[in-house]
């Protein structure tokens, strides 16, 4: 089946997801997919494709009825907007077949105004959110090379939220906590909720001092009165006695 019960802290931002290609070009150094695929990271990077019969398969899955009224998240182990879809566009033919058979979507991407060709297709109870990471596009370069810059992310937000769709942001992870700060002011206004974690396997992770961070981000979240989801990674930092 491509339409799966993602575990672990996936399952955090949804209970059903699918994956439509194998790599992503977008090539973020501290991306987790190619050891969860049990990809050669070059590889991953370099020659994303499609996975094989994935829009048969997913249309098969959606058609079962197992699936409807539920949300499948497109997509935890590559990026659905990567440029290879405006090729293949597979995920505006995923989002007709999940949406045709009462199947609401969201969209997770770092591609940026890629993702506004299928906004269109989104409607009641579907949502689009984009990671955010950085402010300086200079950070976001050495970092994501092929994703689409900061300001573009958000302007996709803008839109999508212009539209009457339902946004989220992913702050996840953050690699400079004071950019994920200035994050959350600079798009509170088109963002309906913000999911932060952490940033995991990866040694900077163990130079930020995430206690101090989670409690700046819940602060600035009620200041500026955002709905948030602070997602286990950071919130055993909360609960932890001084």
């Amino acid at each position: 089946m491509i339409i799966y019960q993602p575990k672990g802290r996936a399952r955090e931002y949804c209970k059903l997801a699918a994956n439509l290609y194998r790599g992503c070009g977008h090539g973020c150094k501290y991306c987790y997919a190619p050891d969860a695929t049990f990809t050669d990271r070059e590889k991953f990077y370099r020659e994303p494709a499609p996975r094989n019969n994935v829009i048969e398969q997913l249309a098969k899955d959606a058609a079962s009825g197992e699936f409807a009224g539920q949300s499948v998240l497109l997509c935890f182990t590559c990026d659905p907007y990567q440029p290879i879809n405006d090729h293949y566009d597979l995920a505006g033919q995923a989002i007709r077949h999940l949406k045709a058979n009462g199947i609401q979507v969201e969209i997770l991407t770092k591609g940026g105004l890629r993702a506004e060709r299928d906004l269109h297709l989104l409607g009641g109870g579907d949502k689009i959110a984009a990671t955010l990471t950085f402010i300086d596009p200079a950070d976001s370069l050495k970092w994501e090379p092929g994703a689409a810059l900061p300001e573009e992310r958000f302007e996709l937000l803008k839109r999508a939220h212009g539209l009457g769709i339902q946004t989220w942001a992913s702050l996840e992870p953050v690699i400079d906590p004071e950019q994920s700060l200035e994050i959350i002011r600079r798009t509170h206004h088109f963002v309906d909720l913000f999911k932060v974690g952490t940033l995991n396997h990866h040694p900077l992770a163990k130079t930020i001092d995430w206690r101090k961070f989670g409690r700046q981000v819940v602060e600035l979240l009620e200041e500026l009165d955002c709905s948030y989801y602070i997602k286990n990674d950071l919130r055993r930092y909360l609960t932890k006695t001084a």
